[in-house]
């Protein structure tokens, strides 16, 4: 027993920890749902508050999973699996860019991450897609990755700001 150490976390690490395990679990399930329009917002909102909650670092974590889900539960085509990265870097650029103007302006920092989501995510779509889609089915496929970005952030940043209002954080 003498050799026995005892390893105890602060308080606040166990609230961390919950908090990322509470969060990594709603973005894991959201795209089960299979609706972009319920899964898109929630997933930008768990991404959104993941920055305020647990910091940058842990949303860009979080931002690494739900598109890959997507892809595995056939919300994302299979033929957008090239996008995945894609995706992943759009999430990123999206914790990023409110994690640096969230505490200056809640509303600045999730319509200048909403919008550099979607300006990214359309224009590496537009270019990826048409190089391995006829033309006529590029643009079906392409409308994923175009406009419901901008409104499934911009709808995302308005679930998270109700919630974290709520439970105080802003």
């Amino acid at each position: 027993m003498e050799n026995t150490r005892v390893i105890a976390l602060e308080k606040n690490k166990v609230k961390i920890i919950a908090q990322f395990a509470t969060l990594l679990s709603i973005a894991t399930i959201l795209p089960l749902f299979h609706q972009q329009w319920l899964t898109g917002p929630m997933v930008n909102a768990v991404l959104f508050i993941s920055v305020a909650l647990l910091g940058t670092q842990n949303a860009i974590v979080l931002g690494l999973l739900p598109s890959t889900i997507a892809l595995s539960v056939g919300l994302l085509p299979i033929a957008l699996a090239p996008m995945i990265p894609f995706i992943i870097i759009s999430n990123t650029l999206m914790v990023l860019s409110f994690s640096w103007l969230k505490d200056k302006n809640f509303w600045s920092g999730v319509a200048l991450a909403s919008v550099l989501k979607f300006i990214f995510l359309w224009s590496t779509s537009y270019i990826v897609i048409n190089l391995l889609f006829k033309k006529e089915l590029a643009q079906n496929v392409s409308a994923m990755m175009s406009w419901p970005q901008l409104y499934t952030a911009l709808i995302g940043g308005v679930i998270a700001f109700v919630f974290l209002k709520s439970i105080k954080k802003i």
